[in-house]
């Protein structure tokens, strides 16, 4: 039976993907989960309540908001590549996916859209299941969450269509399956932010522990897509996490990649 863990805001982190996190809605933005901004949008909202709303039913057994267990293994350190997708011979790494058909034509559109960035920046290529064994099935269930890298065999990701079919939110969870995690628990984030724990509740502070990540040789992206919010799983509406040592420069935009976001997808991929 798949437990509950409450919605979080994820961040990107530069690793690839852990056992079969599922990386949701919960991660998408300041506050748990809130970064779920239409691209055409260019308000930024805080995901924060918006994603705890959606992932408050998710049936998922979820970490950082957004990821699905069991965690096996670290994001971005992989020995054995399996968890990511492979390369074909013409240089192009190929994505399967499926699109269930409880999405409307406008919803399709936004999920294309959002694929279109990975296209045309990164050597990725989502392209439409026909008989591969391993491929994504973009579903909307109870959230907006997704797997770390590739898992083998049918791999969710899910966006409901109540909150999570935005540009932004798309390539968050679509970045998950890539082998990405959030930003604010790379193995270097005490350098560049401070979790401010008695903000969080006890029973969700497992969402902000570190990992053993693979930073690529990249530098700290507070911009990046994948990163939490300010207020994510706050208690008491206080921030969460704090950038240092200038406390004022946002963070958990949910709008489009970011450059170091792209440039991380280059260099993990070897485009």
């Amino acid at each position: 039976t798949l437990k509950q863990h409450g919605a979080h805001s994820l961040s990107l982190h530069s690793s690839p993907a852990a056992a079969r996190p599922l990386a949701g809605c919960a991660s998408h933005g300041d506050s748990a989960c809130g970064h779920h901004k239409k691209h055409s949008d260019n308000q930024q909202r805080s995901d924060n309540l918006l994603i705890l709303l959606i992932l408050d039913g998710s049936r998922e057994l979820l970490v950082e908001g957004d990821i699905v267990l069991p965690r096996t293994r670290n994001a971005l350190v992989c020995p054995s590549n399996n968890c990511f997708w492979k390369k074909s011979s013409n240089g192009l790494v190929l994505v399967p996916f499926t699109v269930s058909n409880d999405f409307s034509s406008s919803d399709r559109s936004v999920i294309a859209g959002a694929m279109a960035t990975f296209h045309s920046k990164t050597c990725i290529r989502f392209v439409s299941r026909t008989f591969e064994a391993d491929y994504l099935s973009i579903q909307s269930r109870d959230g907006c969450y997704s797997a770390v890298g590739r898992q083998g065999g049918v791999q969710v990701v899910s966006l409901s269509r109540n909150g999570c079919v935005y540009h932004g939110i798309a390539q968050h969870e679509l970045n998950h399956a890539l082998g990405f995690y959030h930003e604010h628990t790379r193995s270097d984030r005490d350098r560049y932010v401070r979790i401010n724990w008695a903000n969080i509740s006890p029973t969700m502070q497992y969402n902000f522990n570190k990992e053993n990540t693979n930073n690529l040789n990249t530098p700290y992206d507070y911009s990046s897509v994948m990163h939490y919010g300010k207020t994510a799983f706050s208690i008491n509406g206080q921030d969460t996490i704090t950038p240092i040592p200038d406390p004022s420069v946002p963070i958990g935009q949910r709008v489009d990649l970011s450059a170091i976001d792209i440039k991380r997808i280059n260099i993990l991929y070897n485009c």
